[in-house]
């Protein structure tokens, strides 16, 4: 009887929302995954704390400031410790690695996931504005080093899931869900005055502070747009966006036939983690389960653009193309750091995005260095608007 061998995963950004909630799925499915590798930009005391659980082969931290610390308090153990941005791309394209799990927040996961898609891994991707800023190129890789490209979004989880047995029957429509955010039913007037602090709460889902922010003000869903254009090969007039405040319906496919095929759960992003590191196996869980009887009643609205531009600057880039997702993307990462901050307002959110978008050079064929230039210039410029 042949033993089957543990899946290695090395989990890029593994001390937040998504990389944290990876490791309880490993933990509950210790007899089939292990640890390989894990990295974080900043967190080094929970970096620390992983560790020393999960004892993986190597850990990296993005901040150099932090090494001494991390290989001090490691040292009696046989992992190797590495620090800098370029060592956590190295770290990606390891050889016993069987999935890469990428969690980073924002632009830092690109050069990681060539990485790993160079060297032929599988791609569990949490980290949307990989291909945000990149779809293009990221697919053209994919395609040439044979990598797969699984989602771990709920919603392009849940697009993957319906298109599961169709085959190439035709799709009419992807439907993405959104739940809205905490300021769903404020007005224009309200949300000249709304806070940092009541941004961050979400009203469905625990997600790291920046998801939280750009979920609020729809950006979130705008880059899932984009996302899905890419993952699932379609027409950007083909993505339509509905909001539904109980979050339970995770996204949508029609099909040309009419039909309709839905996926539903509850506001749990372990089971998307999951289904993408077993697929196409799905595993018993212990996972809270969905009760008709406790909600029912599902309700949609149209995401009114004119309180949440976002998702209409998302659409142009989209149809743009070229470096414009990229512009888009940088922008939105300089105001949501300053609206954090609360160094500037919810609405000068959009404020200040369109007007990069307006006056940042546009590059209609990029290439890699191209990304790298214009993600450097917008936020040098995005920070000269936010003051």
């Amino acid at each position: 009887m042949q033993i089957e061998q543990k899946k290695q995963i090395a989990i890029l950004g593994s001390t937040g929302s998504i990389g944290t909630q990876t490791l309880e799925v490993i933990s509950d499915n210790n007899s089939l995954f292990e640890v390989y590798a894990l990295t974080a930009n900043n967190n080094v005391d929970l970096l620390i704390q992983q560790a020393r659980k999960f004892q993986p082969e190597m850990v990296a931290i993005g901040n150099e400031a932090h090494y001494a610390k991390l290989k001090n308090a490691l040292a009696d153990l046989a992992i190797k410790v590495f620090a800098g941005t370029d060592s956590i791309a190295q770290v990606a394209e390891m050889q016993p690695i069987d999935i890469v799990l990428t969690a980073m927040v924002g632009y830092s996961g690109l050069k990681p996931t060539i990485n790993a898609i160079k060297a032929g891994k599988k791609i569990a991707l949490a980290n949307k504005e990989t291909l945000v800023v990149a779809g293009e190129l990221i697919c053209e890789l994919a395609k040439q080093y044979n990598s797969v490209i699984l989602p771990v979004d709920s919603e392009h989880s849940a697009i993957f899931q319906c298109l599961a047995g169709e085959g190439n029957n035709p799709i009419e429509k992807l439907i993405l869900t959104a739940s809205g955010g905490p300021f769903r039913t404020k007005s224009m007037r309200e949300l000249e005055h709304v806070s940092s602090a009541q941004a961050l709460k979400h009203p469905n889902w625990d997600m790291g502070a920046k998801i939280t922010i750009d979920s609020a003000s729809l950006m979130n869903k705008g880059f899932e747009i984009i996302e899905a254009k890419w993952l699932f090969g379609v027409n950007p007039n083909q993505i339509e966006v509905v909001v539904h405040p109980q979050s339970i319906i995770h996204s949508m496919v029609q099909f040309a036939d009419g039909s309709i095929k839905a996926q539903l759960g509850m506001p749990d992003m372990k089971l998307p983690i999951q289904y993408a590191m077993t697929y196409p196996e799905r595993l018993k869980t212990n996972f809270p389960r969905f009760d008709f009887n406790l909600c029912n009643q599902f309700t949609f609205e149209r995401p009114d653009l004119e309180r949440f531009r976002n998702l209409q600057y998302a659409y142009y880039a989209m149809d743009k193309g070229g470096n414009m997702p990229c512009i888009l993307n940088a922008a939105n990462e300089v105001v949501v750091e300053e609206f954090l901050k609360d160094k500037i307002g919810f609405l000068q959110m959009s404020d200040i995005i369109e007007n990069i978008m307006l006056k940042a050079d546009f590059i209609a064929k990029p290439v890699y260095e191209d990304y790298v230039k214009t993600d450097a210039l917008v936020r040098i410029l995005t920070k000269e608007f936010a003051r």
